[in-house]
């Protein structure tokens, strides 16, 4: 009976052994799939944030343009108007003069009033 016993221990111990490499394996595959997912996932997340980044540019210079057209058309309106305001000025600056000459040497000063 001692015999059968340690063959019995013997293919346990064998089994055991196989039971544990199964094991071992197994932790190993699963170790390897994690790896490989999150591999994966920086992966898909590096594509989705450089899509999202060109994206962006698109956005920014479709707006920028925009912006800058409507700067160039207020700069052409202010040097119009100040073109304007300069031609106002050579036409009618011996009027001015006269009058703020007539205005100082002609003075006619009036007493304040009580109120």
């Amino acid at each position: 009976m001692s015999a059968q016993n340690s063959t019995g221990i013997q293919t346990l111990l064998d089994a055991e052994r196989e039971a544990s490499k199964i094991v071992q394996q197994a932790r190993e595959l699963r170790t390897k799939r994690v790896r490989e997912a999150r591999d994966e996932a920086k992966k898909e997340i590096e594509a989705y944030r450089q899509a999202k980044e060109e994206e962006f540019k698109k956005f920014e210079a479709e707006h920028t343009k925009g912006n800058k057209d409507a700067e160039d058309e207020a700069n052409r309106e202010a040097d119009e108007n100040i073109k304007e305001i300069k031609q106002a000025g050579k036409q009618h600056q011996a009027k001015v003069v006269e009058d703020l000459l007539k205005g100082v040497l002609e003075a006619q000063p009036v007493p304040p009033s009580a109120a």
